[in-house]
């Protein structure tokens, strides 16, 4: 998902044409520089969006995804009686791509929402063929090349609470995948390469951001807890849970933005499904323990209506497997970049961070919020 959001920016910039009448369709009347909302406010229909893939563990890739909205934002918030909500456009995709390192994968998905948005659904099927490093749980060993292959759904309903920012929910996934390892030292054992895994399970989610793109003001907060067993159609038994916090707070030109995440697993676990720290500059995958918590701190500076620099630095730790969190040092990260206010009204920026993790420096293509 994130790599096809960072890829929109590429879609509007490959679709448009400055001839003619268009030129004006894309200058915003208000100070005259590039912007898309016009566009994106009015689009429905198929809209062709390249995948651009930048991510360490599987290394430069791309693809192509169509996406198809049900109706355009605008004709949407139309339909809005006074003191009711925007119900968003319902969209519908598929996806093809691939990477430097022989990953590939395939899927389609989609999110819709009803009743003005107090039911939300989203879900996807997908096929992969992934080729990713494992560097063992809770420990340092060299690393070791592995393959997944296979396919996956994941399917998630959620319904607002009493005209709230809550929504409670309900999700099911589940991963048919062989995993092989090249030959080398682990220290796994043999459940956890298990073939088929399913889980049911709750979520809560809290929303009060100023906007869903690029937020300035405001908190998304969620709580997940799965389970999976063999009544429910997977091969072990085991437990996964996330909580996570990110927070926006605005002062004038500057916007502070923090996050705090923390990941745990229990049971006999899938080795691909244990947790990692998932953090800008750190390869996907690298840091594996049954627990894994992290935070991390964004400022952003306008330095006009148009452009944004940013800063941001953040650390984690994993432990449990054979080390206590008093005993693992932190995973530290940081970096800077730099966002272009896409579309104004819609409050989309796009742009670049460059973050140094603790072995390699990499670059992100980002559409929106970092963080997910």
């Amino acid at each position: 998902m994130r790599a096809l959001a960072a890829a929109l920016a590429g879609a509007l910039l490959a679709q448009l044409s400055w001839a003619g009448g268009l030129r004006e369709r894309f200058t915003d009347p208000e100070d005259g520089a590039f912007d898309a909302s016009e566009y994106l406010l009015d689009h429905r229909g198929v809209l062709p969006v390249p995948i651009i893939i930048t991510e360490p563990a599987v290394g430069y890739g791309g693809g192509i995804a169509l996406a198809w909205f049900s109706e355009s934002i605008r004709d949407a918030a139309a339909k809005v009686q006074p003191g009711g909500r925007i119900t968003p456009p319902n969209i519908l995709g598929v996806a093809l791509a691939g990477t430097e390192n022989g990953t590939k994968f395939g899927g389609v998905g989609g999110r819709a929402s009803f009743e003005q948005d107090t039911w939300r659904y989203r879900g996807g099927l997908a096929a992969m063929n992934v080729n990713l490093d494992f560097y063992g749980i809770g420990a340092n060993l060299p690393k070791i090349g592995y393959n997944l292959k296979g396919g996956a759904t994941l399917q998630e309903l959620t319904r607002r609470v009493a005209g709230s920012d809550h929504f409670l929910g309900a999700r099911w996934t589940y991963l048919d995948l062989d995993s092989s390892l090249q030959p080398g030292e682990t220290n796994l054992t043999p459940k956890e390469f298990a073939h088929r895994s399913s889980q049911v399970g709750a979520t809560w989610v809290y929303d009060s951001r100023d906007n869903i793109f690029f937020s300035s003001r405001g908190m998304e907060a969620a709580v997940e807890a799965m389970y999976a067993s063999p009544s429910v159609g997977s091969d072990n038994t085991f437990q996964t849970y996330r909580a996570h916090v990110f927070g926006y707070i605005p002062a004038d030109k500057l916007v502070v933005a923090l996050r705090g995440d923390a990941r745990g697993a229990r049971g006999d676990v899938p080795f691909y499904q244990i947790p990692f720290i998932d953090m800008r500059g750190v390869p996907a995958g690298r840091y594996q323990d049954e627990n894994t918590a992290l935070v991390e701190v964004e400022g952003r500076w306008y330095v006009t209506p148009r452009w944004i620099a940013l800063a941001f630095v953040g650390a984690g730790r994993d432990w449990g497997r054979n080390a206590a969190f008093a005993d693992v040092g932190s995973v530290v990260s940081k970096g800077v970049g730099f966002r272009y206010v896409l579309a104004r009204r819609l409050g989309l920026a796009v742009g670049i961070d460059v973050a140094k993790g603790p072995e390699k420096t990499a670059w992100y293509l980002q559409v929106g919020n970092a963080w997910r």
